[in-house]
């Protein structure tokens, strides 16, 4: 049915703005309820949260929580909604449902085809999905070209151009995207990457946002469309195809100016359709929660933007980009794509549905509910994740933003129920009974600061998880009796380089001391304590904060307390001067507070006044010093309840006619493990376990490892098995920071991965390695292969931390295989008589050899560093020597039943805990 003639461009009337809303609003043959239309945005969104959930058990979940929700849910919006305003602007006839069902079948299979082949590492199966999705998109933008063609001219005709050339996009987006699933190296990895977004996400998403809201935006606040705004969606339609394509070709061509020129327009041509958008907002304000939701996803749009912009445009390499553009993506996806989706939805989904006035309101009213709660827990989350704040923090925020956006989902289910329900059930009164719209400014006032207090206690709990982001503590008087004189010395300090500059600070006796301390390190965070318990709190690189020392009277001597920066001469001194009564800090009776690791916070109570405390009060009022591990350790006892010991077996490679890709995310955390019977110890660790998750591939391989640091200070990864520059994938990463680390296995042998960051010995100690295998081509199957990883324990307190004085003394308390000492004993690896069994040994370390000897067995394979030492033959070897971060394997037959221990063969550590037993069988 081809609609009337419209008024001249520019002139608005009331009667046409209801004939508009009529139009989109009354799409007869698309209302009620339509399984592939109003399904798969739900599958796709359960996915979404379900990934979101689990992710530290799936792989590339990053990459795969972003694209089910923009290639799975958004682009099925996409699809489905543009072609229902396509018939509503043009007043054209409704295309054959059969051919919508075959487009949506078409592109929601090769949506799953791509999310399953590219975590697979199955690239036919990507590819194959990327066709079809991009054939899906086609065929949906053919169909609207047509349709366009076929109308007479309608006044919002452009709107229906942008849907043509967004569908045009996408599938160059895909072709990106499946070129990305090859791995590409370096600097073209970043280059396509930045491209594929900018196709798919400003191109296939951003202009069929723009194109639709210059009609939705004003229906959704029931308010006319503003005069002109069909001139301004016109003008800017070739203004943002034209950006995207700069900002595409420039990043493809490695050109990072251009690339930052084409984000500059299209923010322009974001702008130019603003008044528009802003004449209906000052008119109109949003009262319910599809407008407030639309609007914050804009306004996320062009934040990130502007911010990406900036970023490419003051980046000095790739690599810098790729950081910026890792940075903003969530903020893109999170801010500006969920929240776009959810608020198109929740207006759509009850007008779709049908069935009058009353059925729609009665789903509004559902999909209303708690709107100020959830949008302010979103934004202010999401605004949270933005800042410099602590990985704990980062974490809770996170989770209250998944949660206010997943929350919309039981609510359109709820809305489709409330909408059936008042279909069935009309009122009797004509027309329905009239649902009020929005909600009472007190109400929604209340709601909004409860959402705010939601996310104040979520920081409020990060911070009590990880209290040294603040500094904790009592501490005591730094006056030694000396009279304040009243005046203050002000004195700045950068931490850098494990350094304090000045090291040395003078202050006149009485004055009152004000520490304003920067880190300046690229990389690392540190902090600063003082023996007096004062306590900066941990600081990121480039923050700054001011340490109210108070009135001074003797010498102080203060360090940084994380572990091993204070060996490693991160140490400041202050003197006093003017006064013959300072004594230094081996004087101070308060001197006792501090441990070797700055904590001072020992001391509480009456003792803590202007003066120094008598030692009887200090006696008093000391806590209950943490008792050593030590004490704890008896390796003849048995493990704790319910523990298990780590799988030792390697199982076999699958047979590829060609190398395959592997991608991990590694999440460092900090966790407390029982490391022998009753002793346990708060280590570092990728992914929660020491040794950190074994890497097992063939030469050729290619390894694609996301590390992400949600530890408390600042960690790395170098890879052994690869060869290239560290300085950037083996940096150090602040708290909240990630990277990816490339590298294609090119050489045989087992590696050793493990944290650089120094001191590098006390982050290895404490739990930050663990073993790439590569095998060599050829490699003989074996009927069971088993992976042991010698390394070093060297106790702290119960509870606590590497002891790093043992450390630097060479003096450790347990030996261990795969971090448990004797576990093997208690959980012996089994085989059977006759079986060739292969026993991969790698020496993480840091600082003894190994000789793995097997008590009762003969080698008659050892292959150490990448070399064959024996071969099968009449030849045999006893032990396999290594030294630290070296690797090879041994192979074996055992003659008879039996148990056999295997054993380092330097004896002291194995009877340290480097002991294990196989357990053999007829």
């Amino acid at each position: 049915m081809r609609g009337p003639r419209h008024p001249e461009p520019g002139v608005s009337s009331h009667s046409e703005q209801a004939g508009l809303e009529q139009a989109v609003v009354r799409r007869q043959g698309s209302r009620g309820f339509w399984p592939l239309r109003d399904l798969p945005v739900l599958v796709w969104l359960a996915a979404t949260v379900v990934v979101a959930l689990v992710h530290p058990f799936v792989p590339a979940p990053r990459w795969l929580m972003i694209h089910l929700l923009m290639l799975g849910a958004v682009s099925h919006a996409i699809v489905v909604w543009s072609r229902y305003f396509t018939d509503a602007l043009l007043h054209s006839a409704e295309d054959d449902r059969r051919s919508q069902n075959r487009r949506l079948l078409l592109l929601n299979g090769g949506v799953i085809l791509v999310v399953v082949g590219v975590p697979s590492h199955v690239w036919p199966l990507t590819l194959l999905g990327a066709t079809a999705v991009g054939s899906a998109v086609l065929w949906h933008g053919w169909t609207i070209l047509r349709q366009l063609h076929a109308a007479l001219p309608a006044r919002f005709g452009s709107s229906v151009r942008y849907y043509v050339a967004a569908a045009c996009f996408l599938p160059v987006g895909a072709g990106l995207g499946t070129a990305l699933a090859r791995d590409l190296a370096d600097p073209w990895h970043t280059r396509l990457v930045v491209a594929h977004a900018a196709v798919n996400l400003l191109g296939w998403v951003g202009l069929t946002v723009v194109g639709t809201l210059v009609t939705l935006w004003p229906t959704m606040l029931r308010t006319r469309i503003a005069s002109g705004a069909e001139r301004a969606t016109t003008r800017a339609l070739p203004v943002l195809v034209c950006s995207v394509l700069v900002t595409a070709g420039g990043a493809s061509a490695g050109v990072r100016p251009l690339a930052a020129v084409g984000i500059a327009g299209y923010v322009t041509g974001l702008l130019l359709t603003a008044p528009a958008f802003v004449d209906a907002l000052r008119r109109k304000p949003p009262t319910a929660f599809p407008a407030w939701s639309v609007l914050s996803g804009l306004t996320w749009l062009v934040g990130t933007l502007v911010a990406l912009g900036a970023g490419i445009g003051a980046a000095s390499s790739w690599p810098q980009v790729h950081e910026v553009f890792g940075w903003l993506t969530p903020f893109l996806v999170a801010g500006f794509g969920a929240q776009v989706l959810l608020g198109a939805l929740s207006y759509l989904v009850p007008v779709a549905l049908g069935g009058g006035p009353t059925p729609v309101r009665a789903a509004n009213l559902v999909l209303d509910r708690g709107a100020p709660l959830r949008l302010v827990v979103t934004n202010t989350g999401l605004l949270l994740c933005a800042l410099p704040v602590p990985s704990t923090v980062r974490v809770l925020a996170s989770v209250l933003v998944l949660v206010a956006l997943a929350a919309t989902l039981p609510l359109l289910i709820l809305a489709v129920r409330a909408s059936r329900s008042a279909t069935a059930h009309p009122t009797s009164a004509p027309g329905g009974a009239r649902v009020p719209h929005g909600r009472p400014a007190g109400q929604m006032s209340g709601l909004a600061a409860t959402g705010l207090a939601v996310v104040v206690m979520a920081v409020a709990a990060g911070v009590a998880v990880d209290p040294a982001v603040l500094g904790a503590g009592t501490t005591v008087s730094a006056a030694a009796g000396v009279a304040a004189t009243g005046e203050t010395t002000t004195v700045e300090v950068e931490a850098r380089d494990m350094r304090f500059t000045p090291a040395t600070i003078s202050v006149p006796a009485g004055n009152r001391l004000v520490i304003v301390l920067t880190n300046t390190d690229d990389e690392d965070v540190h902090d600063l304590v003082l023996e007096t318990g004062t306590d900066s709190g941990r600081l990121s690189p480039g923050e700054t904060v001011r340490v109210e020392v108070g009135v001074v009277g003797r010498d102080l001597d203060g360090w940084c307390s994380v572990i091993g920066h204070k060996q490693m001469g991160m140490v400041l001194t202050v003197h006093v001067t003017g006064t013959g009564t300072g004594t230094g800090t081996g004087a101070a009776p308060t001197t006792a507070a501090a441990s070797s690791e700055g904590h001072a916070s020992h001391l509480h109570g009456p003792g803590v006044n202007d003066g120094d405390p008598s030692p009887a009060e200090t006696d008093e009022t000391r806590e209950v010093e943490p008792t050593p591990a030590t004490d704890h350790l008896d390796l003849m006892a048995e493990p704790s309840p319910g523990w298990a010991a780590r799988d030792a077996a390697l199982p076999p490679l699958p047979a590829l006619p060609r190398s395959r890709v592997h991608r991990r995310t590694f999440v460092v955390r900090d966790v407390e493990r029982e490391v022998a019977p009753g002793v346990t110890q708060r280590l570092w660790t990728y992914g929660g376990t020491a040794p950190g998750p074994v890497l097992h591939g063939r030469v050729g391989d290619r390894f694609e490892i996301t590390l992400i640091n949600s530890g408390s200070i600042g960690h790395s990864i170098d890879f052994h098995a690869g060869a290239l520059a560290p300085q950037r994938p083996m940096r150090t990463l602040a708290p909240g920071q990630s990277l990816t680390y490339r590298f294609r296995a090119t050489r045989a042998g087992v590696w050793l991965y493990h944290c650089s960051t120094m001191p590098m010995s006390a982050h290895i100690a404490n739990g930050l390695f663990g073993a790439v295998v590569i095998e060599p081509r050829h490699l003989p199957s074996v009927d069971r292969s088993y992976l042991l990883v010698q390394s070093e324990l060297y106790l702290g307190e119960q509870g606590g931390e590497v002891d790093v004085t043992k450390l630097a003394d060479e003096n450790p308390d347990l030996a261990v295989f795969n971090g448990f000492a004797n576990q093997y004993d208690h959980a012996p690896l089994t085989a059977r008589v006759g079986e060739r069994v292969r026993v991969w040994v790698l020496d993480a370390g840091p600082n003894r050899p190994t000789s793995f000897h097997v008590v009762g067995a003969q080698f008659d394979t050892t292959y150490a560093e990448g070399a064959y030492l024996l071969r099968r033959g009449e030849s045999g070897a006893q032990s396999l020597g290594l030294q630290a971060a070296q690797g090879g394997f041994v192979e074996l037959t055992f003659p008879e039943p039996g148990d056999y221990p295997f054993v380092s063969h330097v004896m002291i550590d194995a009877e340290r805990g480097a002991h294990g037993n196989f357990r053999v069988s007829p």
